[in-house]
């Protein structure tokens, strides 16, 4: 079991304690994962918590989504997904060199990715460590946590404060005037999908040429 974890090595050993005692509870709690190995980065290896109002996306998307972010943030590019978890796992799991990616997250069951995570309430769009400089993401990736203009617009500072330019929002079809009008972003073609079918119709914007069209 010990060569697990030498995928990891820029976790703390103390982070590393920390992560497998949060895995070996949830591995008691279900059970049937454990038969399968676990992958610390894989969809759904921490549960949506439905009061924050998390969805994650089916495992193509989030594939999807990843792949584009790549390609977009360029070799050796920054990768920032603001309440995006499931896209951030993907990234994850890669295990690019090519790529370095941060979660910013309210959620703080995700502080077990270590310094990679950095807490976000979207409240406070501008309350971020002074490591994050601004304008030092090649691409911002966001899921604003719900369809109301006020959550866009905030985290829209946000997403404007980190990016160098290109960004990739996903949020309800029903957005799309206001996500012009705070992002200058325009609809993909590219549907997404999540793991629990929403209410709601889903779509992608960008504000660049993307390969989701």
């Amino acid at each position: 079991k010990m060569d697990d974890d030498d995928d990891i090595p820029q976790l703390s050993s103390h982070t590393l304690a920390a992560l497998q005692e949060f895995y070996l509870e949830q591995q008691q709690r279900e059970g049937m994962k454990t038969s399968q190995g676990f992958n610390q980065y894989s969809i759904g290896s921490i549960e949506e918590d439905w009061q924050l109002s998390q969805f994650w996306y089916s495992d193509e998307t989030a594939s999807c989504l990843a792949k584009e972010a790549v390609l977009a943030a360029g070799k050796g590019g920054r990768i920032a997904c603001i309440s995006a978890p499931s896209v951030y796992q993907k990234l994850k799991e890669q295990n690019g060199e090519d790529f370095s990616v941060c979660i910013l997250e309210y959620d703080r069951r995700f502080s077990v990715y270590g310094e990679e995570f950095i807490f976000y309430d979207y409240n406070h769009p501008l309350d971020l460590p002074e490591n994050l400089l601004p304008h030092s993401f090649d691409i911002v990736i966001a899921d604003p946590p719900y369809l109301s203009e006020e959550c866009l617009q905030k985290t829209a500072e946000t997403i404007k404060y980190l990016t160098k330019g290109k960004i990739l929002l996903c949020t309800g079809a029903v957005m799309e005037e206001q996500a012009a009008k705070h992002l200058g972003v325009k609809m993909c073609k590219f549907i997404p999908k999540h793991s629990r079918n929403l209410a709601n119709e889903f779509r992608c914007y960008v504000n660049y040429a993307s390969g989701l069209d």
